[in-house]
């Protein structure tokens, strides 16, 4: 299967992809993430965004967050910082949620074997 991956994206629509990605751990995104995500991307990204994202299979989105942050070259620091936005979105609704737990741990994994990737 080819994947179409998005190169044009600016860093807030690469950001914001990122952040619909992870509040779709659960399933189900509320108004206090969603309120949390605009606070960080404008609402015309944040509905483009969402548009595309709820046509991509999980392979495309996962292929689309390699491919960006591979593009942006971001640094351990950058995406630190992007884990820490995920972060605040979860912690809007103020309920644990195993599933967004997972989720953020997938994304460290993910983040840290692109960097081992990217010094080779």
């Amino acid at each position: 299967m080819k994947v179409q991956i998005t190169s044009d994206w600016t860093k807030e629509e690469f950001k914001a992809y990122l952040l619909l990605y992870a509040v779709h751990a659960d399933f189900f995104r509320d108004d206090a993430e969603k309120d949390t995500i605009l606070s960080m991307v404008d609402a015309k990204t944040y509905q483009r965004i969402l548009k595309e994202i709820e046509k991509d299979n999980d392979y495309q989105r996962i292929q689309k967050i390699i491919a960006n942050i591979e593009k942006f070259q971001y640094s351990e620091e950058k995406l630190n910082e992007l884990l820490r936005d995920i972060q605040r979105v979860f912690n809007a609704h103020h309920e644990k949620n195993e599933m967004e737990e997972a989720m953020l741990l997938s994304l460290k994994k993910l983040f840290k074997q692109i960097g081992i990737h990217k010094n080779d």
